[in-house]
């Protein structure tokens, strides 16, 4: 059995903010869902479903963790201009895996870290 990723989760402390981000610099779409500040998102009509919700302290009390998410992109240059245009901010610019693709990382105006993968063709 395989195990795929099914499910992401974007937590943020201004979710507006967060979900303009996402609809102006990826084209993903937002539904809202369940309690207030709970959004469904829907990056692709095959893409993996995802939430938007408010951030959350666990009973630990050491703030919401979490590994980190790459989102696959058709034009890492665009993407990067994108991320810039929106409210987040590149922390590594762009860097060819051989093989694989060019990766950026950012964060996103809510402080998550991201990626941003434009895949070698036929790779993804």
């Amino acid at each position: 059995m395989p195990n795929d990723i099914a499910h992401f989760a974007i937590h943020a402390s201004d979710c507006k903010r967060a979900k303009t981000f996402y609809e102006n610099a990826f084209g993903w779409t937002f539904e809202p869902w369940g309690p207030p500040n709970f959004w469904r998102i829907h990056t692709s009509k095959n893409g993996i479903h995802g939430a938007l919700q408010e951030r959350r302290e666990p009973l630990s009390g050491k703030g919401m963790g979490g590994f980190e998410c790459t989102i696959s992109v058709e034009d890492i240059e665009a993407t990067q201009e994108a991320i810039n245009a929106h409210g987040g901010k590149v922390t590594l610019l762009p860097f060819l895996i051989e093989t694989v693709g060019t990766l950026i990382m950012f964060e996103d105006p809510e402080g998550n870290t991201v990626g941003a993968m434009q895949y070698v063709e036929g790779i993804q």
